[in-house]
């Protein structure tokens, strides 16, 4: 495959990050810690690639990261590790329902409100594409 037509690459692997369901960049958009713009120049890297983030998805279809040291979910507040669990897995799984939707890049993220089932509409939140197939 020629290079021009391969997606993102990521920073951590070097391979390519094929789809949107395993986009960490993706990730942070649909959770609210990027914002629109950067999905076009932030770098990329698959979720596993970023194991203190992926350390916080719980859902059966995914398989448990396990980090040591500081940043291990064992060694943070429990109050907030249950928040990050909450929002990067309502985040994690969002991206699965991507794969599916022919939605705008302005309706992935998630509402912040919990378990309302509803997007953000908010600021940043823009219709820029990306060489990531959903």
């Amino acid at each position: 495959m020629a290079r021009c037509e391969q997606g993102y690459l990521c920073e951590v692997c070097g391979e390519e990050v094929e789809d949107i369901a395993d986009s960490d960049l993706y990730l942070r958009y649909v959770i609210g810690e990027v914002d629109a713009g950067a999905l076009l120049s932030a770098p990329e890297r698959h979720i596993r690639c970023n194991p203190v983030q992926a350390q916080f998805i719980v859902d059966e279809r995914f398989a448990p990261v396990a980090v040591e040291g500081p940043f291990a979910k064992a060694n943070l507040d429990a109050q907030d590790v249950r928040r990050r669990e909450d929002l990067i897995t309502r985040g994690w799984q969002r991206l699965q329902e991507l794969k599916a939707a022919a939605i705008p890049v302005s309706e992935y993220p998630l509402n912040r409100g919990h378990g309302s089932g509803t997007r953000d509409q908010g600021p940043g939140a823009g219709s820029q594409g990306s060489g990531i197939r959903g």
